[in-house]
């Protein structure tokens, strides 16, 4: 058998005959590795993902095999950084998806104006366009400023981009359109700056932000929390622990508490399904009931 493909093309070398039932136990050690040696937990994972990040990395690495993979990460923190990056980093855009935004702003802001002041977690928050997208609708909704929100991710390397604000450039077209679709009401340049190829965005949008390092996986609530982004990210956790994540939201969210999960995720057949009612199918928004 030829070595599995990855996103970009078969591997280059010499062939290897592979077995499935081997490459599962190679990625099994692998991942235990990992856990035991770093602490960071990617075990219950959905397997076809990590298979396809993992033999993604052997290939930009010029290795040949999971568990030449394995032994240079456990050897060398700086090969680790560059898997970390890629297995935990999801695809992103500033008011990606822009009629959740739309709905958010006409359906989940009144609710939250209710409260004096607003607690929100930004879940697996990556490089931080999320968050931007949400904070810009809180300003511009006079809000921003009654809310203390809390951006977490696995990865501190991506959440030190988060904190900078610089995003490419070359995407501010498409975040302009995207933020306009998304119901946005002023000039979406106001909120950045060029710089070379980047795009500084306002410290002001983050100023009562809290970027912090945090597992799903394996840490505990952390605070009591109005609403709470994850989306995108459960896709990613097997059933087991999509149902442990779903229940560190379930603590983390005061009653009446809002939960945005991700257009391909759901509430549906968890043990909290009964515990929430939705307040939008199309863009998976529940608030909690009981």
């Amino acid at each position: 058998m030829a070595l599995p493909l990855s996103d970009s093309g078969p591997l280059e070398g010499p062939p290897v005959s592979y077995d499935p039932d081997l490459e599962r136990i190679e990625i099994e050690l692998l991942l235990e590795g990992v856990y035991r040696h770093y602490g960071f937990d990617f075990r219950s994972y959905a397997y076809a993902s990590i298979r396809r990040r993992l033999w993604k990395r052997v290939e930009a690495e010029g290795l040949r095999s999971i568990s030449e993979l394995q032994a240079l990460a456990l050897h060398d923190a700086t090969a680790m950084d560059r898997l970390l990056l890629d297995l935990s980093i999801s695809v992103t855009a500033m008011f990606r998806d822009p009629d959740f935004y739309r709905v958010f702003r006409q359906e989940v802001v009144p609710l939250l104006r209710t409260y004096p002041f607003i607690r929100i977690w930004h879940a697996g928050c990556s490089t931080g366009e999320e968050v931007y997208s949400a904070a810009i609708v809180l300003e511009e909704e006079g809000l921003l400023d009654r809310a203390r929100i809390y951006a977490t991710d696995i990865n501190d390397r991506v959440l030190k981009q988060a904190k900078a604000g610089i995003f490419p450039l070359n995407r501010m077209q498409e975040y302009t359109e995207n933020y306009i679709n998304a119901g946005g009401q002023r000039s979406f340049s106001e909120y950045y700056t060029a710089m070379y190829d980047g795009a500084l965005f306002s410290p002001s949008l983050t100023r009562n932000t809290v970027f912090s390092q945090h597992n799903l996986v394996t840490d505990r609530s952390f605070s009591e929390f109005h609403m709470v982004f994850c989306r995108n990210v459960l896709i990613y956790f097997d059933r087991a622990l999509q149902d442990r994540v779903h229940a560190l939201f379930y603590d983390s969210l005061v009653m009446l508490g809002i939960l945005a999960l991700g257009s391909k995720e759901s509430l549906r057949f968890s043990q909290y399904e009964d515990c929430y009612e939705m307040l939008h199918v199309k863009e998976r928004i529940y608030r909690k009931v009981r």
